[in-house]
């Protein structure tokens, strides 16, 4: 037995330690988003979370997707309303969807999560809560300290307060913004608020931007501005043809008054060749 075991190779940990597939994705009777806005928004970050420096198929982000952070008690996991993940595969093991990010396995933290504020979950989301009394970590404590995710973000959809976190050491730094905005260099997209209608709701949301400060299309967006290219490009058409067509017809009428012209000539015995 012993033999055996010096010459097998160290197996790895999706042999050795607990997958997406051996933990629960969703706990009987959990709540998930608590309002409408809380699943809207998170849908708003998720569809515009396209970084340009980064190729699609690298990047991942979830909406109320379990996160576990703890390979030594990997039933504990916490539920971000939205967090983004650059540097693995967009589908696990490049072949299926997700059901839950399983840290110890991918081997990569989120970069960027944003919880929304709601009077039930404030105070552990800004970090103003200590552990429960069975030593369980707060949100907070989870992205700060276990997965030292690099960027929080908190919002109050209803106030339009928001606050910006960089890990700095061991610990978050608040990051001052008077615009209200949070730029992160490395995957060149920054966040911001924008008033506007999405989902058509019309109010304040959460919305990624790119380098020149435009904000990042959705898919509606993009399909909208196509249709609005090609109507331009057809008035377009439709406008050199139209002038082509005026140019001949203009053409055909003094080729005509000149036709005119030569045989009144020829009647008063003019040669039009003389002239």
């Amino acid at each position: 037995m012993s033999m055996y075991l010096k010459d097998s190779p160290p197996r790895s940990p999706r042999e050795t330690l607990p997958t997406m597939y051996d933990l629960p994705s969703e706990t009987i009777g959990e709540p998930g988003m608590p309002d409408e806005f809380h699943g809207i928004q998170a849908l708003f970050l998720k569809e515009t979370f396209r970084p340009p420096c980064i190729p699609p198929d690298e990047v991942f982000s979830a909406m109320d997707l379990n996160l576990y952070y703890d390979v030594r008690y990997p039933l504990r996991y916490k539920r971000p309303d939205w967090f983004g993940v650059v540097g693995v595969p967009r589908l696990y093991d490049g072949q299926v969807m997700r059901n839950s990010y399983v840290v110890w396995q991918e081997g990569v933290s989120p970069l960027v999560i944003v919880e929304l504020l709601s009077p039930g979950t404030q105070k552990e989301d800004l970090g103003q809560i200590l552990r429960d009394v069975e030593g369980v970590p707060t949100k907070w404590e989870v992205y700060e300290r276990f997965l030292r995710v690099p960027y929080y973000v908190a919002l109050n959809g209803d106030t339009g307060e928001l606050h910006f976190f960089q890990l700095s050491g061991d610990r978050y730094q608040t990051i001052s913004s008077e615009e209200k905005k949070l730029w992160i260099p490395s995957i060149e997209l920054g966040l911001g608020l924008w008033q506007g209608s999405y989902d058509g709701k019309q109010r304040l949301w959460l919305r990624w931007f790119d380098k020149e400060g435009t904000w990042i299309p959705t898919s509606n967006e993009q399909a909208a501005q196509a249709k609005a290219e090609a109507a331009q490009a057809k008035a377009e058409k439709e406008a050199v043809l139209h002038q082509m067509t005026q140019e001949k017809t203009e053409k055909e009428a003094a080729l005509q008054q000149l036709e005119k012209l030569t045989a009144k000539l020829k009647e008063l015995g003019i040669d039009p060749g003389q002239i």
